[in-house]
This record gives C-alpha cells, structure tokens and sequence, in this order.
C-alpha cells in the first residue's frame, strides 16, 4: 500500500460513461464507422451545436428523449450526415456498464477518507429516471458508491459549464483547489483546470487510475 504524500486532496470526482461506466464515444465511433461517416462527426455535431443543439438540451432535461431523436437528426443533416439517433442512443446504453476497477478504486477512496462525487451529463429517460443511458444501464445502482451525485438533467446545467462545477464543490465542502476531477472528454477537463481543478484525461481506467494513484498517494489499482 502506497503512504498517502499528498493530503491537499480531499476529494475526487467522476464522470460517468466513459469512466466509472463503459465508454459511449466507443459505439459511437463504431456507428460512425458503419454510416460511413467521418470519425467525430457526431462529436463534432454536439460541439457546434451546443447550447442550442437538441444533445445539450437533452442533457440539461430541457427536452424529452423522443423529441430529442428528431432534433438531433436536424442537427445532423444541417452539417450534411443522416443518423438515426435512437439507434446511436441504444448502442451508446449497451456500451455503458460498470467498470469493476472503477468501483474498487471509488470504494478505497471512501475508505481512506475522501470524498468522492459523480459529475455527469446525462439526460431523463422514458419513465423520468434519470440515467447515464436511454435506459436503465445500471447507475442507479452506483449511486452508493458516491457521497453527492450531480446529474445536468436534474440542476439544468451541463459540463463544460463552470456552475455545475462549483455546485459540485460547494456540495462536497471542498475548495476546487482540493479535488481532482477524471473525465474523458477534453473541453470538460479544461474548465476544471482553468478553476484549479487537478484533472486526468481517462483513456484507459488502469492508466487513469495509476495516474490517480500518483497525485494521492494511494493504491487503487492493487486487488485484495
């Protein structure tokens, strides 16, 4: 066990799919590559889209699942690419499933004293549940994981918005300054640094964690 050299920290948070959960941006890569259509197309779509576009509304629970199908395939036709959303969507869910390191490395944060959010952008699915997924891919079931759960359908605001940051922190009780954030999408990443959050770009959960490991102090990457 490593001796913690780093007691600045006092908390880390999460992102969700593409982190704790099985990556999205995987089956949508894979979608992508079976239309035919350029890598990050979908990708880029969300971006230039945002605040407006049918995703971020979706994601900020200003708009239903169904009525989002249709405005995201505008979206997409407005930059020249014909999608099917609610496919995209059902792939994205399939994709999403807890990654066993994740929780091991979340359940020894806890243990050694941190605190430990979820920071997602997700969007309300059918029945009002809100999810990571367009159906129950299982979050509910790891929000015992965390101390705070903080979901952009519920407050109405979504990453990279540096409000949905702070309301993190504030509800921790931690000073940006004393948490480390892991998420997988770049832009997300810069608004956290930019409020001195320490950040690690998760690409794989086994070199995330290490690095994790090396800001903290403390083994989580080891199994019992």
């Amino acid at each position: 066990m490593l001796v913690s050299s780093a007691m600045s920290y006092k908390a880390v948070l999460f992102d969700l799919g593409g982190v704790v959960l099985g990556s999205p941006l995987h089956a949508i890569a894979d979608y992508e590559r079976e239309l035919g259509i350029a890598p990050n197309f979908i990708n880029r779509v969300v971006a230039s889209t945002a605040p407006g576009g049918g995703w971020a509304r979706l994601e900020r629970g200003d708009t239903s699942m169904e009525e989002f199908f249709g405005a995201f395939e505008h979206d997409c036709r407005e930059a020249g690419e014909e999608i099917s959303a609610r496919e995209m969507m059902l792939r994205m869910n399939e994709a999403t499933k807890p990654r066993a390191s994740m929780l091991r490395a979340i359940k020894r944060l806890r243990a050694a004293k941190f605190r430990v959010a979820a920071l997602t952008n997700n969007w309300a699915t059918p029945d009002g549940v809100n999810d990571a997924g367009p159906t129950d891919s299982g979050t509910a079931a790891l929000r015992e994981y965390f101390d705070i759960f903080v979901e952009s359908s519920v407050e109405g605001l979504r990453k990279p918005d540096p409000k949905i940051y702070t309301l993190t922190c504030d509800r921790l009780g931690v000073e940006p300054s004393a948490c480390v954030f892991l998420d997988d999408i770049g832009s997300n990443l810069k608004t956290a640094r930019a409020m001195g959050i320490a950040t690690i770009k998760v690409d794989t959960p086994e070199d995330a964690l290490r690095e994790l490991e090396s800001l903290l102090g403390l083994s989580l990457l080891e199994e019992a």
